[in-house]
């Protein structure tokens, strides 16, 4: 059974006052020590008939409002979403030995938002984004290679088309953050900013 032992305690007074200060803090971190994907985190949210899935999704955004990413509006977490607008998402840094939990109420981003992130995207991206029916069945690999290639084809030198109704963002404003890290004999260190009446954020000390 594995020991965390890389990191000294984590104590209220060597974490910032504002978690998404801490988080930057924490994801640069990630980011140096050459993690293949730290702006990786599951997301996992819950249907009409109260049933939870997962999937892991990437943060494509970070600000005082709070996390955000992008997806076709037709998947199953746009609709999951639509139902129910809020939503729980994990980070893992195992190389750090740290782990970030988020919950909190989701939006959607502005059409504007939506647009500028898509149109930063590489070309193929783009092109990827309006040919995937994301979620939807479908009889063979071969049929998505066939519109793919064929968007490919018709976009090649023209802007591909955006549409706000079936692809964009949405943002996770937390009310809850959660800052895991491990430490020997099983003690690890859970530090949990809890958003505050007046606006601002409570930090409470967890038991592992």
């Amino acid at each position: 059974m594995p020991q965390y032992t890389s990191n000294p305690p984590l104590l209220e007074a060597d974490v910032d006052q504002d978690p998404i200060t801490q988080f930057r803090n924490w994801l640069d971190d990630a980011i140096k020590i050459g993690m293949i994907e730290p702006i990786a985190m599951t997301l996992a949210t819950v249907d009409t008939d109260g049933r939870p899935s997962a999937r892991v999704v990437l943060l494509k955004g970070l600000d005082r409002q709070g996390f955000a990413f992008y997806t076709n509006y037709q998947s199953r977490k746009a609709q999951a979403l639509a139902a129910h607008p809020y939503a729980a998402a994990t980070f893992w840094w195992d190389r750090l030995e740290r782990s970030v939990r988020i919950e909190g109420a989701v939006e959607k981003l502005t059409a504007a938002e939506s647009e500028a992130y898509f149109r930063s995207r590489p070309q193929g991206s783009q092109v990827g984004a309006i040919t995937s029916c994301q979620s939807q069945v479908i009889a063979s690999r071969a049929e998505l290679d066939a519109r793919l290639a064929e968007n490919l084809a018709r976009y090649a030198t023209d802007p591909v088309p955006f549409d706000a109704a079936q692809w964009g963002g949405y943002r996770i404003r937390p009310d809850r953050i959660e800052f895991w890290q491990g430490r020997d004999n099983r003690s690890h260190d859970r530090l949990r900013y809890r958003r505050a009446a007046d606006g601002g954020w409570t930090i409470e000390r967890l038991e592992p």
